[in-house]
């Protein structure tokens, strides 16, 4: 049976943790980021569709390609940072789901004639992705500053004309300056934002 975290792992995953802004020089090792990877891959996904595709970028050289796509508020962070994932999705994550949901055979069939569907599919998972990708880096203690304000038809020509993938935001992580955040801002009460029928 499941049991609840201590309140010293919820802190760490949720109640005191920051989006961060600023990056120590430290690097990430490649060890650092496949942990990193293989901890992700476990959270669910519908059909266990798993449409998320990562590009760490990492090297000077790559952050010169992200950077033209990037709001002016942004460039500092990720030039500092020691590296930026690039959360994308496959837009044939489908071809994929013989291997990963045997259990429905018709699966891959029924998103390849909806593609309505399977865009939908593929944005909504390679979100939860990126999300549970944003857990588990703070489970392994290291710092994330998740991030909108950037072209993504730029980014998607840039990395990925010939892939296909579909930017869908991007992460910074690495180890925070300490107090490199802002204050932490209120969050809605749950009466305003929930209802329980």
């Amino acid at each position: 049976m499941t049991q609840p975290l201590p309140t010293a792992a919820l802190a760490q995953l949720f109640t005191e943790a920051h989006t961060h802004n600023r990056w120590q020089p430290r690097p990430l090792e490649a060890s650092v980021l496949q942990r990193l990877y293989d901890l992700t891959k476990w959270a669910p996904t519908s059909m266990n569709c798993s449409p998320a595709r990562w590009t760490f970028v990492v090297s000077e050289e790559a952050k010169a390609r992200l950077i033209p796509a990037l709001m002016g508020g942004n460039i500092d962070k990720v030039k500092a940072a020691p590296a930026t994932v690039i959360v994308a999705s496959d837009p044939e994550f489908y071809e994929q789901l013989p291997t990963l949901f045997p259990a429905v055979a018709g699966a891959r069939d029924n998103f390849a004639a909806n593609r309505a569907w399977a865009d939908e599919t593929a944005f909504r998972n390679s979100s939860l992705q990126g999300a549970y990708f944003i857990l588990a880096a703070r489970a392994l203690g290291l710092d994330v500053g998740p991030m909108s304000g950037f072209d993504n038809a730029k980014v998607d020509a840039e990395f990925f004309a010939d892939s296909g993938w579909r930017s869908n935001f991007l992460i910074n992580i690495g180890y925070g300056e300490p107090g490199s955040f802002y204050p932490r801002g209120p969050r809605p009460e749950f009466d305003a934002v929930a209802k329980v029928l």
